[in-house]
């Protein structure tokens, strides 16, 4: 449900077509929510059946060019206040923490070390887009840098975790 409003608050920034937006996803909204090119379209296709945007413009080789509508922002500006956030209850990662009894010491101590290397990767990526991206003061920048931080801080504090985790395995294992 959230790829709806992503969608029509990048819109509401200004028009932009598919191809567009799928950019902007991914430099702005990468650390935030991902979404495949078909799931743009798709989502595309229903907002604009359901009246919430418009097509405002038709180029070459059937490229669209979407607008969000009066309705559209009235219905973001009402998600954004009254809608309560769904929380994210699972995380496969540390399910596998619970059952880590069941690896040898070294297989745990190895799970540990992977997720805090992916933790890095991830960090790395984002400290890329943060050097890559015109942070200027366009609302769209400005709230993407908060959100970016945010992403920047959870990989690290992951990563930090999961060596410390891997550090206590270890050392409850000396024996």
């Amino acid at each position: 449900m959230s790829l709806r409003y992503a969608v029509l608050g990048l819109l509401a920034e200004h028009p932009a077509s598919g191809y567009d937006l799928m950019k902007r996803f991914e430099t702005s909204l990468a650390n935030v929510w991902t979404a495949t090119q078909s799931q743009v379209y798709g989502e595309l296709g229903k907002l604009a059946t359901s009246g919430l945007l418009h097509v405002s413009a038709e180029g070459p080789r059937g490229r669209k060019e979407y607008e969000i509508t009066e309705e559209g922002l009235a219905e973001l500006r009402r998600w954004l206040s009254e809608a309560q956030p769904e929380k994210a209850r699972r995380s496969e990662s540390l399910l596998r923490v619970f059952f880590l009894n069941l690896l040898t010491p070294l297989e745990a101590v190895a799970y540990l070390s992977m997720e805090a290397e992916r933790a890095a990767g991830r960090h790395a990526a984002l400290k890329e887009v943060e050097a890559t991206v015109e942070w200027d003061d366009d609302p769209l920048a400005v709230n993407g840098r908060l959100a970016l931080e945010y992403g920047l801080r959870l990989t690290a504090m992951h990563e930090e975790w999961a060596r410390w985790a891997a550090e206590q395995v270890a050392e409850r294992n000396k024996d």
